[in-house]
């Protein structure tokens, strides 16, 4: 099944409504300090597969990256892994600036 793909807005309208969701940043940390949805963790993609067993398989992940690339390949590799509840943010941490919250840096 493919991995469910998740608007900005989508995503602020779940959080406003204050749905359990893990919001999982697949970038690096440099770029996470730089510019972050409040409340997100952070796991590089490189770090996934180490890492992997922090996360819950049962609670709606959403990935999210610069531009949702790299989310998508932690998606890919997730699901791979069993992982079902998935959704990879489109366009990513950009997307959120420009579309939901400009407060958040654009780089």
């Amino acid at each position: 099944m493919p991995i469910k793909q998740l608007t900005a807005p989508e995503l602020q309208a779940k959080l406003a409504q204050q749905e359990p969701l893990l919001l999982l940043d697949v970038r690096e940390a440099f770029e996470y300090n730089y510019a972050r949805i409040e409340g997100s963790v952070l796991i590089p993609l490189n770090q996934i597969p180490q890492r992997m067993a922090e996360l819950d398989n049962e609670q709606p992940i959403v990935l999210i990256c610069h531009h949702g690339m790299r989310s998508q390949q932690a998606a890919n590799f997730l699901d791979h892994h069993g992982f079902q509840n998935l959704a990879n943010l489109v366009g990513g941490i950009d997307a959120w600036s420009c579309q939901c919250d400009p407060s958040v840096a654009r780089y």
